[in-house]
């Protein structure tokens, strides 16, 4: 007797505070498949039930992922459909789910995305900085010399900057921030987003961290921070373009092309590319 075709497995993004961002897509898959694997499966049951569903549940967490692994794999290889979530969000990103991913497609087992909430680019979304290049990090080390190790790593970096942190580290992260950063370096704060008290603040972190100090309501709930990435030195990035456009150009590729592909790897606007590689073509 032949064995079964393996079963779907499903990555399914859930609401980070307000219910009615749901899509319609989650309900459906929730609604049908055999198990949801769950990071806590009483969060995720409140969630089910809210949404009228009861489904088999099984917790899978950063303890127990590599054993629950198994378990979820031997339904997938029968032929069963599995949904994955988070607390909130999309799973995987900061959240438990890598290892099963891997695995399911190590063994040609199928994995499909269906999209929805997620904090990092909800905060992105309403930070007022640059979004076209970012660097997302998760949560910040708890220690604060490996935070501020961290931290000094990236004064360079040019990209936006997104970190998660938690309300009991809040203060000290904005203060090592701008000990590395720079006071005056531009981010906004996102905290609870979608909650009851979304609070959304596009500030120097200086003054971040003087309004969060002030505050004790600043201080609670879930946070993203968006930082500006460092300022490109005098130069450094028309330096750059140029060399990228001239190599591109050289091996045949379209106008068009190369200054899409430049603006991305140095970090500009695909227009200001493009009227470069204008200028360079006619320049011979």
């Amino acid at each position: 007797m032949a064995e079964p075709a393996p079963g779907r497995l499903y990555v399914v993004a859930t609401p980070i505070g307000n219910l009615g961002d749901i899509s319609a897509r989650a309900r459906e898959v929730l609604a049908r498949v055999d198990l949801v694997a769950a990071e806590d499966t009483r969060h995720s049951g409140r969630l089910l039930r809210h949404l009228g569903l009861e489904r088999p549940l099984l917790a899978l967490h950063e303890h127990n992922e590599r054993e629950r692994m198994q378990a979820v794999l031997g339904r997938l290889r029968a032929g069963q459909e599995v949904a994955l979530v988070s607390d909130a969000g999309t799973p995987l990103i900061s959240d438990p789910g890598f290892p099963l991913v891997r695995a399911c497609h190590a063994e040609g087992i199928p994995v499909s995305p269906v999209p929805g909430p997620s904090a990092l680019i909800a905060a992105l979304s309403v930070s007022g900085l640059a979004t076209d290049r970012f660097v997302f990090h998760g949560f910040l080390p708890r220690r604060p010399a490996a935070r501020r190790e961290l931290l000094a790593g990236l004064a360079g970096e040019t990209a936006t900057l997104v970190f998660y942190e938690s309300s009991h580290r809040i203060a000290d992260s904005l203060e090592d921030l701008c000990q590395t950063l720079g006071a005056g370096r531009e981010a906004a704060l996102c905290r609870e987003l979608t909650k009851l008290h979304e609070t959304v603040r596009s500030a120097p972190l200086g003054e971040l961290l003087a309004w969060v100090g002030s505050d004790p309501d600043q201080r609670r709930g879930e946070f993203v921070l968006v930082v500006a990435g460092a300022p490109q030195a005098e130069g450094e990035d028309g330096a750059e373009l140029d060399r990228v456009l001239a190599a591109l150009l050289e091996a045949g590729v379209s106008l068009r092309q190369a200054a899409a592909a430049a603006a991305r790897l140095a970090g500009v606007k695909r227009n200001q590319a493009y009227r470069r590689a204008l200028e360079l073509q006619d320049g011979g």
